[in-house]
Parts: structure tokens; C-alpha cells; sequence
């Protein structure tokens, strides 16, 4: 279903299931209480409300971005409330939306950079949008807004989850937000590499069909082969999340080797169908751009790297002392 919707910039919101959305409804599933489900979460899945994700801060604020631990939205307990000031920044869909949740700086006693989440009714005077974004992609309800949160009081009963655990619940948010971003904009490409063929079909250059050209045939076929590897590889990663596992390595592995995959073909598309593909005559333009802006949403492939070269230091190491454990046995 999420592929399918991804064929239209308009089918994630037909079917519900378009970002923050997907992911908000996920997370409140898995964490939030009875209360809580019946007074934020119901009215997102009967798709009379939307929602807000607020964790991502400006840059000149020296804010939290692609690196969470430095958040810098703060929350001070006021009795049975909490006290929220702070600026975000690229927050999907805050303008007409009706849920939020904010993450914000919670530290405890134990010298630990902590987070809580909290969720809350919006619009509220305390938050004020400061600004629309104006962004490469276009696709997303509400666009990506700068927020300020100015003494926003939050009651107790309205954390999501538990005090302080706010990075704990956002991995289990991430990675199948990761996943289901990568089926959206694998429909999409789907749908671009259709209309790119068709073009190279009908259209004729130099006494036959472009899609005769090598040059432009050859680009048609390295679609196909990123198309199925794109598949194939959110296919895997899904069984993963199916066996109830947080699968944090095999998102990030889906995450950047689909983002890219699918920035090329859209890009091979772009550059089949000449001077059409760079204007607005079909979609192909806008998948192009909103596929772009993928390769830096929910982590740019650079800190995904990085966190598998951990992952990978940490593999290693444990082989090496397991062989040399077993050389001196």
C-alpha cells in the first residue's frame, strides 16, 4: 500500500499514510496509553486530524539536527506540568496540524543528556509558527515550518511514555519511518521510469526512437536493476522489522542504499526526456526534487554511514578477542 501511494504526490494523504503522519500513528501505538491513543492517535487514524513531529532545531541555534544530543528545546517540571521554550526548525506539516509531539531537553540527575517526548493539542498560542520553509521538495502537507515554543504548558499525563526516555522511543519511530519513506518514493520512481520510457518510445531523434539509442536505452536498464534492487532490499528489511527486532543497522543500510538508488533513476529519468524533464509538463520534475530531499530526511546517508562503521568496529573487535579466546584455549 505504502508503494502504491507513492505513485501520486497526492496518494499518501488519500491513503493516510503520508510522513509525519505514518510514523506519528506508529509511535503512539506503540507507546502511548489507553488515555492517550483515544485522545490523539484515534482521530489520526479515522484521518480527521493531522500531526507534527517537533524535534529538529535551526542551525544558527547550534540546535539538534542530524545529531539529537544536541537539543537544545529545554522542559522544567512545574509541579503536575511541564515549561517548554525553544525553536524548531523543518517541522513537517506544523501548519494545520492538530497533534504534536515535541521532544525536548529533560536531563536527569545522572549527568546524561536525556529527552522527553510530550504530546499536545495544537494550535496553541504557545506555539507559533515563525516561518514556512521554502524547501526543494513540495509534496508534504503543511510544508516544513520554524516553531517557537514560548512557555508552552504541557500537563503531566500528556508524556509520551516515560520521563527521559525520548531518544529510547525515537528509534523505534525511526526505523520504520526510514522504511516506509523508502516504499513511498520507490512508487514514485516506479512511476517516473514509466513515463520516461514511454517518452523514449514515442520520441524520435536522429531517424529513430530514443529508446533505439544505446545512450538512452542503456540508462532505461540501469532503472530497472536499481528498481529491483530497491525492492529487494526493503523486502529484507521489513522481514526484519516483522520479527519484532528494532533493526537500527538494516534501516540505515535500506535507507542509504535506496535513497540513492532511487536519486538515479529519477535523475536517468530527468535526462532521457531532455528539456520535458525539467519542466513541470509531467511529475518526473518533482520526483526528482523530492527524492533529493530524501537522501537528507530522516538522516542523511553520510550519519548512516557512520553508524555502520561503528557497528562494523564493534563486530570486528568482538571476532578478534572471540579468536584470540579461542587461540589461548
Amino acid at each position: 500500500m505504502l508503494q502504491a501511494s507513492g505513485l501520486s504526490p497526492l496518494g499518501p494523504v488519500a491513503l493516510n499514510v503520508m510522513a509525519p503522519d505514518e510514523g506519528n500513528m506508529y509511535l503512539l501505538g506503540q507507546v502511548g496509553d489507553a488515555t492517550q491513543k483515544r485522545r490523539f492517535l484515534n482521530p489520526l487514524v479515522r484521518g480527521e486530524a493531522r500531526s507534527a513531529f517537533f524535534m529538529t532545531e535551526p542551525a544558527e541555534d547550534g540546535g539538534a539536527g542530524a545529531d539529537p544530543s544536541m537539543l537544545k528545546t529545554v522542559a522544567v517540571q512545574d509541579g503536575d506540568r511541564w515549561i517548554i521554550n525553544g525553536r524548531k526548525a523543518f517541522i513537517t506539516g506544523a501548519v494545520g496540524a492538530a497533534v504534536g509531539i515535541v521532544m525536548a531537553r529533560t536531563d536527569s540527575d545522572d549527568g546524561k543528556v536525556a529527552a522527553t517526548m510530550f504530546l499536545i493539542d495544537l494550535p496553541d498560542p504557545a506555539v507559533r509558527i515563525e516561518r514556512v520553509m521554502e524547501t526543494i521538495d513540495s509534496s508534504m502537507p503543511g510544508g516544513h515550518s520554524v516553531v517557537v515554543l514560548d512557555n508552552l504548558a504541557v500537563a503531566s499525563d500528556q508524556i509520551l511514555g516515560a520521563p527521559h526516555e525520548g531518544f529510547r522511543y525515537a528509534q523505534v519511530r525511526l526505523s520504520p519511518a526510514r522504511l516506509s519513506h523508502c516504499m513511498r518514493w520507490l512508487g514514485a520512481c516506479r512511476r517516473a521510469h514509466e513515463i520516461a520510457s514511454a517518452y523514449a518510445i514515442r520520441r524520435h531523434a536522429f531517424g529513430k526512437p530514443l529508446i533505439d539509442h544505446e545512450g538512452v536505452g542503456f540508462m532505461l536498464a540501469d532503472n530497472l536493476i536499481a528498481l529491483k534492487q530497491a525492492e529487494l532490499m526493503i523486502d529484507w528489511c521489513a522481514g526484519v522489522l516483522d520479527t519484532g527486532a528494532l533493526g537500527t543497522t538494516e534501516s540505515s543500510m535500506t535507507k542509504v542504499a535506496v535513497s540513492e538508488a532511487l536519486f538515479g533513476v529519477a535523475d536517468r529519468c530527468v535526462q532521457v526526456m531532455g528539456g520535458t524533464g525539467v519542466s513541470g509538463d509531467t511529475v518526473v520534475e518533482q520526483i526528482f526534487r523530492e527524492v533529493r530531499a530524501f537522501r537528507i530526511y530522516d538522516g542523511p546517508s553520510e550519519v548512516h554511514r557512520w553508524s555502520l562503521a561503528k557497528a562494523v568496529k564493534r563486530q570486528a573487535l568482538s571476532q578478534n578477542l572471540a579468536i584470540k579466546s579461542a587461540y589461548r584455549s
